[in-house]
């Protein structure tokens, strides 16, 4: 029996391994375990598997499957769902740090919510794909940022498209965004990954929310709404990106394997 925590940040669902006193599940066998479990009629469902472990370089390490056995380098709600449990084994105490392929980011409390210092945003320039103007940078994982004045579409016939484009030759997560006014935007995002829309994305987010500064479009501080909630995204004079928002404890189980 392997015992597993299902979480969510904003919806963008996950099931928590934790592997802090040992393996549970062998690095070989990780991805076939997301593959499976990820499946919401025939596993667990979630958007991915979260292996939370020890570090020598962090307090805590993390790493995350995804349903196509693809591991990412980082995955913003996924952190706060990691960090949320960690606070309530008593892993961790107020600000803490994580490690994560993205490197290693700090990360706290900040009352209900948790608070993660995304590092700087790198910006690589605009792209023209398939009748957009897509704006690419990298929060953690690369993304696609495409400004648009309606958000109701089809967003699978649309994204693949982008996503799979040559220019990012590792993929990217590709963000619909809607300008609401200079402190608040609304996203929708199609995950490389999950290969579908998910309810919240939280390095597209900050992704966007960056973007849309950069460009005069919004202030420093920004609300951006998802169809799972809502995130708040500093953006520092130093050019470092804060994300603020929920992680919830959903239930305990365990699955023969």
């Amino acid at each position: 029996m392997i015992k597993f925590t299902k979480m969510h940040g904003n919806g963008n669902d996950f099931i928590l391994i934790d592997e802090y006193h040992g393996k549970v599940v062998e690095d070989k066998d990780k991805p076939g375990f997301a593959a499976t479990y990820c499946d919401r009629r025939f596993g667990i469902g979630a958007d991915g598997v979260l292996f939370l472990g020890g570090s020598d370089r962090a307090d805590i390490r993390m790493r995350l499957f995804q349903p196509d056995g693809s591991e990412a380098e980082m995955c913003g709600n996924g952190i706060r769902c990691l960090v949320r449990y960690a606070i309530d084994e008593g892993y961790v105490t107020g600000t803490s740090t994580i490690e994560t392929l993205a490197g290693v980011l700090t990360v706290g409390p900040d009352g209900e919510w948790i608070r993660v210092n995304m590092g700087k945003p790198a910006y690589n320039g605009i792209e023209h794909l398939d009748g957009y103007e897509v704006y690419s940078t990298n929060t953690g994982v690369p993304h696609a940022i495409i400004f648009v004045e309606d958000l109701d579409f089809v967003i699978s016939e649309i994204a693949p498209g982008i996503r799979y484009a040559p220019v990012f030759p590792e993929g990217a997560n590709v963000n619909f965004v809607r300008i609401e006014n200079d402190h608040e935007i609304t996203i929708r995002t199609y995950e490389r990954g999950v290969e579908a829309e998910t309810l919240s994305c939280g390095t597209g987010a900050v992704a966007s929310a960056y973007v849309a500064h950069r460009l005069g479009k919004t202030c420093d501080r920004v609300v951006v709404h998802t169809a799972g909630g809502c995130l708040r995204v500093l953006l520092g004079a130093d050019g470092v990106a804060f994300m603020e928002g929920g992680a919830v404890r959903v239930y305990d189980g365990a699955v023969e394997v």
